[in-house]
């Protein structure tokens, strides 16, 4: 089957860029392209597409408000293509708040090398955008998520109850997640489920290194934990979140003092850099049974192989449930190799993570 797609981008180069890239591929077809959401949406009903891909800043209607009324009225899969700038990043984090499934930042064309590394990943994320469960975002809107999050200041206990974790769990223990498509979503929600009284949490989260530092800023604004970009060197606390630098994997090394981030920028991992499986490999050998690997929506199969290293450790493990990805690939593939102790929906990933840190350290003992 040949999935359809609408390429909406103002550019006249970038709409002749994107169709050459995807039509290289034997099973995607450019069906039309649009200068602006307003010809697109005239596109859309004529051509019918399967996949559209959107660019942010175009004339006559901005790609976030013209977002916001298509997964209102018509939803679809989108693959948005953002600038790689500060303003690009943070607009695109915006967008998969709306309602995409995923983004590429713009390419570069410097060397072949490039355009055939852009041309795989734009095929493969129209590809998982097609196949992807949309998620319904009908009460945000961009001019909604402008405002900065009042949570830290004034949200309630979580109703679970966690506080008073002894020190000794705050200092000992550890929860490591990954995540790719779908993941910026899925690990705000689970973040933001967790009270402000937590074992340092470690996080890997497919995306280029303009877009982490405005995704991190977005989280610590959302959540009451403190949420930062990682650095090398730096000891983990409890009560803080450590995000993967699009630029480097994470890594955690045990230290006399505690745990401490590890940066390193060495090849990419299943074509990755942050790779999920650098970070869970790590805490197998570094934080065994003390630790909890969570592995949440994303296409691939990144961090399975070192989720069954952490459970082979003594870990506990926990797998985001298929009908609550955005993507059903990386969860998938680490139940397939026999790596997870516990599938849940995406709902409940926060309040089974603290019910093991209540629990115990060793398996069985939830």
């Amino acid at each position: 089957m040949t999935i359809k797609v609408l390429v909406v981008d103002d550019s006249a180069l970038m709409r002749s860029l994107l169709s050459e890239v995807i039509n290289s591929a034997p099973d995607l077809e450019v069906v039309g392209v649009a200068p602006d959401p307003i010809a697109a949406r005239e596109m859309i009903k004529t051509l019918n597409p399967d996949v559209l891909t959107l660019d942010i800043e175009m004339p006559r209607m901005d790609g976030l408000d013209f977002l916001a009324r298509l997964m209102r009225l018509r939803p679809m899969p989108v693959v948005m293509i953002s600038s790689l700038t500060k303003h690009g990043s943070e607009a695109t984090l915006q967008a998969l708040e709306l309602g995409a499934v995923d983004f590429l930042p713009k390419p570069k064309f410097d060397l072949p090398s490039g355009i055939e590394a852009y041309r795989i990943d734009i095929c493969d994320k129209i590809r998982a955008a097609h196949g992807a469960r949309l998620q319904s975002r009908v009460s945000v809107t961009p001019a909604s998520m402008g405002a900065t999050s009042l949570l830290k200041e004034s949200s309630a206990p979580v109703s679970s109850s966690a506080g008073g974790l002894p020190e000794r769990v705050l200092q000992e223990r550890l929860v490591l997640i990954g995540a790719s498509t779908g993941g910026t979503e899925a690990i705000k929600e689970v973040l933001c489920s967790l009270p402000a009284q937590m074992p340092g949490i470690l996080l890997v989260q497919h995306m280029p290194e303009m877009f982490t530092a405005s995704f991190a800023k977005r989280l610590d604004g959302l959540c009451r934990l403190r949420v930062k970009e990682a650095e090398h060197g730096e000891r983990v606390m409890p009560g803080t979140a450590y995000l993967a630098p699009g630029h480097s994997h994470l890594l955690v090394r045990r230290s006399a003092g505690g745990y401490v981030c590890e940066l390193a920028q060495s090849e990419p991992v299943n074509r990755h850099r942050p790779a999920v499986d650098v970070l869970f490999h790590s805490a197998a050998s570094q934080v065994g049974a003390h630790g909890i690997g969570v592995i949440l929506t994303g296409m691939g199969k990144d961090g399975a192989q070192g989720m069954l290293a952490m459970h082979k450790a003594g870990a506990w493990t926990i797998g985001q449930d298929q009908d609550s990805c955005v993507v059903y690939g990386m969860p998938r593939e680490a139940a397939s190799v026999g790596a997870l102790d516990e599938v849940v929906p995406l709902k409940d990933v926060g309040q089974r993570v603290l019910a093991r840190l209540r629990g115990g350290e060793r398996r069985g003992k939830a």
